[in-house]
């Protein structure tokens, strides 16, 4: 049976995934799905990207061999940083509307002054919840306005640290899945991705947005199954 460590996204809940697992263990693949700390594990500290590369070591290096990692938005940006890092651990790398793709336009500058706002004052605007509200609907960002102020610098650090990311670094075989009506992670970043990583191939789900697991779990369990990983 094939073996695929996952990496989901920045959620709370791991509920939505079972039937996309699911499908997995049907399609003869074994899928571990892994607790991202401050998310779906406790972690009560600001981390880096580094910190979750070196959190993600530990657990590949209990497994005999190379390993498949499938990385969902947040969890494809750890992924992608882990493969760039320690490449000789990675057979083959599965990216579902991944993050990282650094972007400087207008509405993400803002997005991100706004979250360093957040962050830095996030106590003395405990008692303004009308502000907060606004500026979180400003950023568009959930995910953010639930997130506890430590949470919320980690959110800031991983989003800096594109910057500094090169995916056309990225050697090992890439199935990469987007959602075409994806407005978190936009098309053109996998577009732009299955450019940059030589040994990729780019699956594009019709009428999916940014979790194409969840809602056309089907399709994206047939592709994985069908392809060489």
């Amino acid at each position: 049976m094939k073996k695929i460590l996952i990496l989901h996204g920045w959620t709370y809940s791991l509920e939505k995934w079972q039937a996309f697992l699911k499908l997995l263990k049907g399609g003869g693949i074994e899928a571990n799905m892994l607790n991202v700390p401050g998310l779906t594990s406790k972690n009560d500290e600001v981390w880096s990207i580094e910190d979750y590369v070196n959190w993600l070591k530990k657990i590949i290096d209990k497994e005999k061999g190379k390993v498949t990692l499938l990385g969902h938005s947040n969890g494809g940006r750890i992924a992608v940083n882990f493969t760039l890092k320690h490449p000789e651990k990675i057979s083959n790398l599965i990216l579902i509307d991944c993050a990282g793709v650094y972007h400087n336009e207008l509405p993400i500058a803002l997005k991100r002054v706004i979250f360093k706002t957040l962050a830095k004052f996030g106590k003395k605007l405990k008692n303004s919840s009308l502000l907060k509200n606004a500026l979180y609907k400003l950023a568009g960002e959930n995910d953010y306005k639930d997130a506890n102020l430590n949470m919320k610098q980690t959110m800031l650090n991983l989003i800096n640290s594109d910057k500094s990311l090169k995916i056309e670094n990225v050697r090992v075989p890439t199935l990469i899945f987007w959602g075409k009506e994806d407005k978190i992670t936009p098309l053109s970043d996998g577009h732009l991705m299955h450019s940059l990583i030589k040994n990729s191939k780019l699956k594009i789900i019709e009428n999916a947005r940014h979790s194409p697991q969840f809602t056309n779990p089907e399709e994206v369990v047939n592709e994985i199954v069908s392809s060489d990983i």
